[in-house]
């Protein structure tokens, strides 16, 4: 309990703030007080609140379903992509985690391919980009298909799923040195890979991906595998392995 009051803290933030694209930017200090029950987002909420109450420009941040679902919520604190906690984002992280009088430094995604919009938002569109470039499977529209009707491997089915729980946050970018995205993109690929359903666009699948994620500038993989220790869904750098032999495959099978 701290001395505030009952599940209070007060912490001094450190925050980026930019006015635009093209501005320099600059870290600001505001101190606010905020129960340790409160999410991350919230208490970037209070502050808001706070700096609007005393006619100052609020803080902009990404968010969206605050259920660690949609992965817009992507903000580095204290150098961590969605914070400390492992397999977390920032708006599934609690007050609880940090102590009173505590500082916590608040920055953006930083990467080429991930231009600062305004302060604490980045545009993550190069992903979009990426997954429009081959992310998606032939199928007649109509009524679903019996649930049986195609026999799957568990075992395949049970990876495919988990490369499928890829919510697209970017912290896999923020977390590599190289701002590499072959996490994101070995992911999409992989749980298509590993289906029957993905089949007809395998080849063109993995080379147009692929080539997508080069044009938009990110880096290359080094091994560092720090994109898997950010993924707040720890998705494993195997899916890169994949990613790699389907884009062999694919290449070979075109000459």
């Amino acid at each position: 309990m701290s001395a505030h009051g009952k599940n209070e803290i007060r912490v001094t933030l450190h925050v980026w703030r930019q006015e635009g694209p093209e501005a320099t930017g600059r870290f600001e200090d505001y101190r606010v007080s905020v129960s340790t029950d409160s999410s991350f987002l919230e208490m970037l909420d209070v502050l808001n609140e706070e700096l609007m109450l005393d006619g100052r420009e609020p803080v902009a941040f990404d968010h969206d379903c605050r259920e660690g679902i949609c992965g817009a919520c992507s903000l580095v604190i204290n150098g961590h992509a969605h914070g400390p906690d492992k397999e977390t984002t920032t708006c599934q992280l609690h007050m609880r985690r940090f102590q009173d009088g505590q500082s916590i430094h608040i920055e953006p995604f930083r990467a080429g391919a991930f231009p600062v919009v305004k302060d604490l938002v980045v545009d993550r569109s190069a992903f979009d980009r990426i997954q429009s470039a081959g992310g998606y499977i032939s199928a007649n529209t109509g009524s679903a298909p019996d649930a049986h009707a195609v026999p799957i491997p568990k075992d395949a089915a049970e990876e495919a799923f988990d490369a499928a729980a890829c919510i697209g946050c970017g912290a896999c970018v923020a977390a590599c040195p190289n701002a590499a995205a072959m996490l994101f993109v070995a992911a999409k690929i992989s749980q298509l890979a590993l289906l029957p359903q993905g089949g007809p666009e395998r080849a063109r699948r993995a080379q147009s991906m692929v080539q997508a994620m080069d044009s938009e500038g990110f880096g290359n993989c080094t091994n560092h595998y720090e994109c898997e220790q950010a993924c707040p869904k720890a998705i494993s750098v195997g899916h890169i392995a994949r990613m790699n032999r389907e884009y062999l495959r694919s290449t070979a099978s075109s000459t």
